[in-house]
């Protein structure tokens, strides 16, 4: 069983059930289904920690950690260094998310923020897995997996890029 630990850091993250841990910890919960079934991983015991803060702090992490000093919208720290499609240790390691750059980039891809969520998710977990995209290869089998772990969960393409009405005018 992965247990999922999800920690708010930010008031940003106000659920529309008024449960916040419980209702990204169904979602998380989800994703991390999907992966595992997609990528057909044993079942073990293992943890997951999911962070949900803001700008302000993934802005901060990025630079301390990548000395990239900028918001950005998901970074995962691996607890241990694995390849793809290895068995996970006892720990996979920390996603964190931040609000309102998922937000934006949700707005500005005409995506719902609940779409574009999922696909953070299941992107920080594949690099918790050992999954990168460094390179044009390592992209493109990262973005293939990706693309069918959102289908199985019903979410479209996450790299098709979305029409508004108002394109043509």
């Amino acid at each position: 069983m992965i247990s999922i630990d999800v920690l708010i850091e930010s008031s940003l993250w106000e659920a529309p059930s008024g449960d916040e841990n419980e209702a990204y910890e169904v979602l998380a919960r989800s994703c991390v289904d999907a992966v595992w079934k997609q990528l057909d991983l044993p079942q073990q015991e293992t943890e997951l920690s999911l962070v949900l803060t803001d700008d302000a702090s993934i802005r901060a992490i990025n630079a301390q950690w990548r000395n990239k000093d900028k918001a950005t919208n998901v970074l995962s720290f691996p607890a241990f260094d694995i390849a793809p499609g290895d068995a996970p240790g006892p720990m996979l390691g920390d996603i964190i998310i931040a609000r309102e750059t998922v937000e934006r980039e949700a707005v500005e891809e005409n995506k719902s923020f609940d779409q574009h969520l999922h696909h953070m998710i299941v992107h920080g977990l594949l690099h918790l897995l050992g999954y990168d995209h460094e390179d044009d290869e390592e992209a493109e089998e990262m973005e293939g997996l990706e693309r069918e772990i959102l289908h199985a969960l019903a979410i479209p393409d996450p790299y098709t890029v979305h029409s508004t009405d108002n394109e043509n005018d």
